[in-house]
């Protein structure tokens, strides 16, 4: 690989795998795309999809995308300047609205569905949003099969929107469940970015609703440890703190600590290097690296900077 700096993308860039779910994978996402350009791809979680108001919702594809695009929302989801016509006039003929939908929004979601009917595979239906969006990388789901996650607190079992917006994404989680992970089969796109890549980035999503539905696909872990790329974690933490929904609630069912070898932890098997903003209190796994920097992606300084960082650190580890 040939080192990188924050101001653009270089002609023989590294090619960057990142395993993302929604909001911190996506802002990473954006940084890596203004670091190396068309030598990302980005393979977003779908066990948060929902069918509802008769269009396929796919969050996490759909933010990175937006992202991606330059288009999201301030408000942190959706299109930005996005209007709500539609679910205004869902609301007035009795429908409960409970998850918004702006209108542009909608429309994409309801273009996937009628392709997923027609019988489009999820991974080129996503395919042909980011190409109408105009993006230059590759967003792919890991899998074609139907994933969906269900989580269970208070005794309740709920889908996993169900639990963040009607919820409120309160825990204490006792369970949660992606069901068809173990039937699944990871795709050829999937597989094949893994082989191909310079590094493999877990993103700073969710360990347990956003990573999990993806490294857990049978075969993806032994994929990546056959893989010559080195794996880099990012924290989801900023300062030992979750910015954005119930992420330490899931790091408490899963039984980590909310810091750097909290999250080390989770990826021992697979873990070559871990950014993160506060130091390890525990020995890494064997021959795992640790770089310390500022992991807030509040800027597109920041998101670059950290895009950067994590190169440096792979280029480190590919150098030994």
């Amino acid at each position: 690989m040939t080192p990188t700096d924050a101001s653009g993308p270089t002609g023989d860039a590294p090619k960057v795998v990142l395993l993302s779910g929604g909001t911190g994978g996506a802002k990473l996402a954006r940084g890596f795309l203004d670091v190396v350009g068309e030598h990302l791809t980005v393979v977003a979680n779908v066990a948060d999809d929902i069918e509802i108001y008769g269009a396929h919702v796919s969050p996490d594809p759909d933010l990175v995308s937006y992202w991606l695009a330059h288009r999201v929302d301030p408000r942190g989801w959706g299109i930005e300047g996005d209007s709500f016509t539609v679910m205004d006039e869902l609301k007035a003929l009795g429908e409960e609205i409970w998850f918004n939908l702006g209108d542009r929004d909608m429309a994409v979601c309801i273009q996937r569905a009628q392709w997923l009917a027609s019988g489009v595979r999820p991974t080129d239906a996503l395919a042909r949003l980011t190409a109408s969006l105009g993006i230059p990388a590759r967003v792919i789901p890991p899998t074609d099969d139907q994933l969906r996650t269900f989580v269970t607190a208070g005794g309740k079992r709920m889908g996993v929107q169900d639990f963040l917006i009607r919820g409120g994404g309160i825990g204490p989680i006792e369970d949660v469940k992606v069901v068809g992970l173990e039937e699944s089969t990871a795709t050829l796109e999937f597989l094949d970015a893994i082989e191909a890549a310079d590094v493999i980035v877990i993103g700073p999503s969710n360990p347990a609703l956003s990573i999990t539905p993806i490294l857990g696909l049978p075969g993806v872990r032994d994929a990546i440890k056959a893989a010559t790329a080195p794996v880099i974690a990012v924290s989801p933490l900023v300062k030992g703190a979750v910015l954005k929904g119930p992420t330490d609630a899931f790091l408490d069912h899963l039984q980590v600590t909310h810091n750097a070898s909290g999250i080390a932890s989770l990826y021992a098997d697979l873990l070559g290097g871990l950014v993160s903003d506060d130091a390890p209190t525990e020995p890494l796994p064997a021959g795992a690296r640790h770089k310390q920097v500022d992991v807030l992606l509040d800027t597109p300084e920041r998101r670059r900077e950290v895009a950067v960082d994590v190169i440096a650190l792979a280029e480190e580890l590919r150098a030994g």
